[in-house]
């Protein structure tokens, strides 16, 4: 069984102990509610290094919304044991009183990267986010630190918080996993009615009609983003918050597209926000009226 640590203080310890014996040490943030794309991170994590450690924290600086940080599932048996099928070695999960002890008066902000995209919609989010992840790497002190691609911007976040702050962890996206149908992992997607789930795999439908618009070489944002609009039109269930194609690094608006982005959507399913992403790494071949 995964031994499970509640204290920062002796998470802090067996962590430096592990260091200090010479074992390198993976790290898989997460806030529970666990599935098969969380195991994902933890099997690449698991093959990466010698100690695997598991944080479950339901941070309440990044929920906007009281009520989704009141509703967000809860269930620490049932994580601990799948974690110990992942072979994780270490389950941090602290209270908010031991991770928050005094109310914060630091935090920490990526400008640029954060203002966009959910951050438009969810104002704080990523500073609660960056400021979480801050404190955790700050416990751990892992040598890797593995995060999910589908939270393509968070994952720009993170990985510019740490070579800002010099913090002497590699950050690893993992791609994500998707259902059968193409409908990206998420613990809200239990919050999905029948009728809901069934229609949901439309959000990647909508994403990859896009891609394959570029793919077929069009260089007009404009003309991507329609053609995923028009997919997700089709249902009036969608109600779409963003769809967008910005670029990998900053994740800034493109207007002309001539090298990597990434294609990013969020949109409510009825009272369910899903969020989803594909990569395009290469520059589209230009064709005559591809613009």
């Amino acid at each position: 069984m995964t031994d499970l640590i509640t204290s920062v203080r002796d998470m802090q310890a067996v962590c430096a102990d592990a260091r200090q014996r010479g074992l390198t040490i993976g790290f898989v943030p997460t806030m529970g509610a666990l599935h098969a794309g969380h195991g994902a991170l933890m099997d690449q994590a698991r093959a990466e290094s010698q100690v695997l450690a598991v944080s479950i924290f339901v941070n309440p600086l990044q929920f906007d919304r009281r009520g989704d940080f009141d509703r967000y599932s809860r269930n620490l048996p049932l994580d601990r044991e799948f974690c110990s099928r992942h072979r994780v070695d270490l389950l941090f999960a602290p209270s908010a009183k031991d991770m928050y002890p005094l109310p914060p008066r630091t935090f920490v902000e990526v400008t640029g990267i954060s203002e966009r995209l959910c951050g438009e919609f969810r104002p704080g989010h990523f500073r609660g986010v960056a400021t979480v992840v801050a404190k955790l790497l700050n416990i751990v002190q892992p040598h890797t630190a593995y995060f999910g691609q589908k939270d393509a911007q968070q994952l720009s976040v993170i990985t510019r918080m740490v070579d800002d702050l010099n913090m002497p962890v590699k950050i690893i996206g993992v791609p994500t996993v998707r259902e059968r149908d193409g409908l990206a992992l998420s613990s809200r997607n239990s919050r999905l009615t029948r009728e809901e789930r069934a229609v949901a795999p439309r959000l990647f439908q909508a994403l990859q009609t896009a891609l394959q618009t570029i793919q077929s070489g069009c260089c007009s944002a404009a003309h991507v983003r329609q053609t995923g609009l028009d997919v997700l039109s089709r249902d009036p269930r969608f109600r779409v918050e963003y769809f967008e194609v910005v670029t990998q690094a900053d994740m800034q608006p493109v207007q002309e597209i001539d090298g990597p982005v990434v294609i990013a959507a969020a949109v409510w399913l009825g009272a369910t926000r899903l969020i989803d992403n594909v990569t395009v790494e290469c520059t589209p071949p230009i064709y005559p009226g591809s613009h």
